[in-house]
């Protein structure tokens, strides 16, 4: 099934065209890109590539802000999270790699506004998987893909494959 998927890089493409027209005159001052670590850094990375503006970019690590931390502990990659630009009325587009049940973009949210009141956020996927638990939708999606809840698919960079989707089935 994945070799019918484009490549993440033809889906990061997708999403350049479908954000370039709503960056705004003045992206530096107005905009910021906030990838939520890791996958959403990694396209953040490579959308202000292709963007071709010079806009803020941001970090969140939203580990303590998950609402099953107590359930499932910390994650042994966590990172501080790093937002180098006021938040307060900027337009924020906040990046991840695969929308699911909306509870990865709720902590985000909510880890954002403790750093500021943004104008507006704004939300980018490569792949949006459906099975939402949360009323949480993306404005520009790369890839709408339903898969059976027992499925999982994520996005995974390393050095000899680069960016590359890998689906596993859940226990």
């Amino acid at each position: 099934m994945l070799t019918q998927l484009p490549t993440p890089e033809q889906l990061i493409d997708q999403l350049a065209e479908q954000i370039k027209p709503h960056i705004g005159a003045n992206p530096q001052a107005e905009c910021a890109l906030v990838g939520i670590h890791t996958g959403g850094v990694w396209i953040m990375d490579a959308l202000a590539e292709r963007l071709g503006a010079d806009i803020p970019r941001g970090v969140l690590d939203i580990a303590f802000y998950r609402d099953d931390f107590s359930r499932i502990g910390l994650h042994p990659e966590t990172k501080p999270s790093h937002l180098p630009f006021d938040v307060e009325d900027r337009r924020i587009l906040l990046l991840d790699d695969v929308l699911y049940t909306g509870r990865t973009i709720r902590a985000a949210m909510n880890l954002l506004f403790d750093y500021g009141r943004p104008a507006v956020i704004r939300l980018a996927v490569l792949v949006d998987r459906g099975g939402r638990e949360l009323p949480i939708s993306a404005d520009y999606v790369g890839l709408q893909l339903d898969l059976p809840a027992d499925q999982h698919i994520s996005l995974e960079n390393d050095e000899s494959e680069g960016l590359h989707f890998v689906m596993k089935r859940k226990p």
